[in-house]
C-alpha cells in the first residue's frame, strides 16, 4: 500500500471507529442513556463565541457571502445550511449571510472566474490536495490555524482529515465529509427484472443488459458534471490495477497511462456504456438531476460517494427498506472490493481579502461547530469529516444507512479521485476524455495515449 493510501486509510478507519461506536448506541449525550438520540459535535461548545456578546442594533451592518454546493431543496445539507444561517442571523442581527448555492461544476467554474478577478466570496468551497493547490499558491485564502483552536473546533475533526487542506503547515479549509464510493440499488427494480446483486463486474454488465431489456434505466449518473464519470472510471482502475497507487506510480515515473491496467479499465468502462448502462443523454444531466433519477425510482443503480446516503435516505425511493448498497465488484477477477475510492470532502475556505474577516471567521466557526449536530438531525450524518455522537438507530436511521456505516469497517485502503491527485491541466484532459466515452466509443489504446499526452503536456 502506498503512502497516500496509508494516510487515507488511517483517516477513514479513525472515522469508522467514531461512527461505528455511535451507530451501535453511543451514550455520551450529557450522560443520558442510548434512548437519547440527540447528538453533539465533539466540542465543549456548539454555539458562536460571539453569540453572548452585545448584538444590539448599534453594530455595523455586515453581509457575508457564503458560496456552497447545496442547491437541492430535497437534500439534508440544503435544509441544514439554511437552518444554521437563520440561527446565526437571529443571534447576530447586524449580520446577513448571503447564500450562493450552486451545483459542483458550476461552483468550480465560478470560483475560477472569481479567483482570476480577485473578487472572491467571503466563504467558498474548495476540493482537497491537488485541486486546492493553485488557489493556495495564489495566496487567496486566510489560514485557519488560529480559528480552529478556539472553542474546541479542531477536536471535532477525524484524525488526519485536515492534512488534505494543509499546505506549509497552514490549514486553509475545513472539510464537510470523509467518504467511500459504493453502489446504491433499488430492490424492487432488481426484483422486477429478476437480477441479483452482482459480485463481479462481468455480472454487473449482464445485469445492466437485463435491466435495459426490461425498459429500466440501469445506472443513473450526472455526467454533465464530468467528475462523476471519472469517479466511476477510477474505481474500475482501482480493480484492474489490483489495488491503489496507479496515479502515484505515473507521477513517480514508474508507469505510464499506456500501462495494461489503464487500457483494461478503459475497455471495461466502455463495456458498461455500450451495454446501455446509463440514461439517454447522460452528459446533459448534472449531479442533482442524475441523483434525482435514482431518488425518484427511475433507475436501478447509482454509483456515488457515501455522502449521497442522507439524500437517498430521506427520499421516497427508500420507503419500506427498498434501497440496498453493495461494494464495487472485482473486474476481470482483479481487485479487492474492500479497497474503495476514498473521498475527503469538499471544504470551506475564507477569502484573504474578506472585508468582514472577523465576522466571517466567527460565522464559519459557528457553522462547523453545529454542522454535525444538525446533519444528524436531518438524517445526513453518514460520512462526515467530523465525529458525531448519537445513537443512529434510536434517531431513526434506516437499515440502508447502517449498511453504509458498516462498510466503513471493511475498508482496506484505496485511492483518491483523479482530480484530487493530478494537477488541474492533466485532470481536465482526463475529465474530458472520459466524458467523451459516453458519446462515442474509442479504442482503449487511443484513450491511454490521450491521457499520456495530457500528462506530458502539463508537467
Amino acid at each position: 500500500m502506498n503512502s497516500t493510501s496509508k494516510k487515507v486509510l488511517g483517516t477513514v478507519m479513525t472515522g469508522v471507529l467514531a461512527v461505528s461506536l455511535a451507530a451501535c448506541g453511543s451514550t455520551k449525550n450529557n450522560g443520558d442513556s442510548g434512548s437519547n438520540a440527540s447528538p453533539t459535535a465533539s466540542s465543549p461548545a456548539a454555539s458562536s463565541p460571539a453569540a453572548s456578546a452585545d448584538n444590539g442594533g448599534s453594530k455595523e451592518k455586515v453581509t457575508i457571502t457564503f458560496q456552497n454546493i447545496y442547491p437541492d431543496p430535497t437534500e439534508p445539507k440544503y435544509k441544514m445550511v439554511r437552518k444554521l444561517v437563520e440561527q446565526y442571523e437571529s443571534e447576530h442581527p447586524n449580520v446577513k449571510i448571503e447564500l450562493d448555492s450552486l451545483n459542483t461544476d458550476q461552483q468550480k467554474l465560478k470560483l475560477k472566474t472569481q479567483a482570476a478577478s480577485k473578487e472572491m466570496p467571503d466563504i467558498t468551497v474548495v476540493n482537497p490536495a491537488a485541486q486546492m493547490q493553485p488557489f493556495v499558491d495564489a495566496d487567496l485564502f486566510v489560514p485557519l490555524n488560529e480559528m480552529i483552536e478556539k472553542n474546541g473546533l479542531k477536536g471535532t475533526f477525524q484524525e488526519g482529515i485536515l492534512d488534505y487542506y494543509t499546505f506549509n503547515n497552514n490549514l486553509y479549509a475545513l472539510p464537510d465529509g470523509n467518504n467511500i464510493a459504493l453502489v446504491y440499488y433499488n430492490k424492487s427494480l432488481f426484483n422486477q427484472a429478476g437480477v441479483q446483486v452482482p459480485t463481479t463486474f462481468e455480472e454487473m454488465v449482464e445485469a445492466v443488459k437485463t435491466l435495459k431489456a426490461k425498459g429500466i434505466t440501469p445506472i443513473a449518473i450526472g455526467e454533465k458534471d464530468s467528475w462523476t464519470g471519472s469517479f466511476l472510471f477510477m474505481n474500475i482502475l482501482l480493480r484492474t490495477n489490483n489495488g491503489p497507487g496507479f496515479l502515484k506510480e505515473v507521477l513517480d515515473g514508474k508507469k505510464t497511462f499506456e500501462d495494461p491496467a489503464f487500457t483494461e479499465a478503459a475497455d471495461a468502462f466502455q463495456a458498461l456504456v455500450q451495454a446501455g448502462a446509463f440514461q439517454e443523454g447522460a452528459t446533459s444531466f448534472d449531479y442533482n438531476a442524475g441523483e434525482n433519477l435514482f431518488k425518484t425510482g427511475k433507475s436501478a443503480m447509482y454509483f456515488m460517494g457515501s455522502w449521497a446516503t442522507g439524500a437517498i435516505e430521506t427520499s421516497d425511493v427508500s420507503k419500506d427498506g427498498n434501497v440496498g448498497v453493495f461494494k464495487f465488484p472485482t473486474v476481470g477477477g482483479k481487485g479487492d472490493p474492500n479497497q474503495f475510492m476514498l473521498a475527503p470532502g469538499s471544504a470551506f475556505a475564507v477569502s484573504k481579502d474578506s472585508k468582514h474577516l472577523e465576522e466571517t471567521l466567527d460565522f464559519l466557526n459557528f457553522f462547523m461547530l453545529n454542522y454535525p449536530k444538525e446533519m444528524f438531525t436531518q438524517k445526513g450524518a453518514i460520512g462526515l469529516a467530523q465525529t458525531v455522537e448519537g445513537d443512529f438507530k434510536a434517531a431513526g436511521y434506516s437499515d440502508m444507512a447502517m449498511e453504509v456505516t458498516n462498510m466503513f469497517k471493511d475498508v482496506k485502503g484505496g485511492d483518491l479521485a483523479f482530480d484530487n491527485t493530478m494537477n488541474p491541466g492533466t485532470a481536465q484532459v482526463h475529465l474530458s476524455s472520459i466524458q467523451n466515452l459516453f458519446v462515442a466509443k474509442k479504442a482503449a489504446a487511443d484513450v491511454a495515449k490521450e491521457h499520456q499526452a495530457g500528462f506530458e503536456d502539463n508537467k
